[in-house]
């Protein structure tokens, strides 16, 4: 049994129990278009999953809810928007007309989000960008949930990298990764379902592979290809924390509890305009991805994510009774 809701029903769910939690329009509006989105692409632990997260966040403080991005061009092609503790998407939706125009007149530009939140999927933000005709790289941290390779204790977060490039017809090719192996929320939903993990997830508290979710919980996500997801993830801290004069990973307040102050994250966004070293780039992309798919069995990144955002804009999106009930009681 469950509730099947359109998306224009889990955004306007999302809108109504931000707001009650105490954020601004500004502030809801986004952040419910994001929770719509990882629902349509089939994302539910950080779509209607993560919202009561969000929710506590906003009412104990962690998240700034009446927070007001300011945007500043600080160079011809440096976009700066301090989020003030609030949600990312307000903010680089507020920053991004500045953005694209930096990338169009100076052929690159990098846009630097401070003192911000968790980004969520970093699809969202990426996509938006090559819809406009440009490459984006965008780099987020995250409060300490993984060992670094060779350590046993939480260091890093799972700190995501997302790439989006415009293709000729349909939606951009996007593709969106933890610097950990899997993403933790895809182990604290394996936790709250009672189900066990695969080895290579997760270490326990004593830095042993572990295959319990709950043990997992408690030690810390492992490095995706070890020594590799280690390096990734220690450059996107200085990127989207060093760079933006935001927080480091272990000098983020949880992500995971509604106790301390915002955790004061960052996110850094590359953006190149491709028409300057490669007028025919959108082609070329076709190009490449036809001689990709020509051999069996090889699907692109997002396809899925796709293939799901069809269905649930035809079928709405189906939420079981107890996470239903988590919900309303928001509301």
């Amino acid at each position: 049994m469950g509730t099947t809701l359109t998306l224009d029903e889990v955004e306007a769910l999302s809108a109504r129990m931000l707001a009650k939690a105490g954020a601004a329009p500004h502030q809801a509006g986004p952040t419910a278009m994001s929770i719509r989105e990882a629902e349509a692409d089939g994302i539910r632990t950080v779509g209607l999953s993560y919202l009561p997260t969000y929710c506590e966040h906003v009412a104990c403080g962690k998240v700034v809810g009446d927070a007001v991005p300011s945007v500043q061009r600080v160079k011809p092609g440096v976009i700066a928007v301090d989020a003030h503790h609030g949600f990312a998407h307000p903010a680089f939706l507020d920053a991004l007309p500045d953005t694209v125009d930096a990338a169009s007149e100076c052929g690159v530009a990098l846009l630097s989000v401070s003192h911000s939140y968790s980004a969520g999927v970093l699809g969202w933000f990426v996509e938006r960008v090559a819809e406009q005709g440009l490459i984006a790289l965008m780099f987020a941290n995250s409060s300490s949930l993984m060992a670094p390779h060779g350590g046993i204790s939480p260091f890093f977060g799972t700190n995501p990298i997302a790439w989006a490039v415009p293709r000729l017809d349909g939606a951009p090719l996007v593709a969106d990764l933890s610097s950990s192996t899997v993403a933790w929320v895809n182990v604290k939903a394996a936790a709250d379902a009672g189900r066990a993990i695969p080895l290579g997830w997760a270490l326990d508290a004593d830095g042993n592979p572990t295959t319990d979710a709950q043990a997992a919980l408690t030690g810390s996500m492992a490095p995706a290809a070890g020594h590799k997801g280690s390096a990734l993830a220690l450059l996107v801290d200085l990127l989207a924390g060093g760079l933006t004069g935001s927080s480091f990973s272990f000098e983020a307040s949880s992500f995971g509890d509604n106790t301390g102050s915002p955790p004061n994250v960052g996110q850094a966004v590359l953006v190149i305009d491709p028409g300057p070293t490669s007028p025919q780039f959108v082609e070329r992309v076709e190009t490449e991805l036809t001689a990709l798919l020509a051999q069996p069995g090889v699907r692109l990144p997002g396809d899925r994510r796709l293939a799901s955002r069809i269905a649930a804009a035809r079928d709405g999106v189906d939420v079981p009774d107890d996470l239903m009930a988590v919900l309303t009681s928001w509301t």
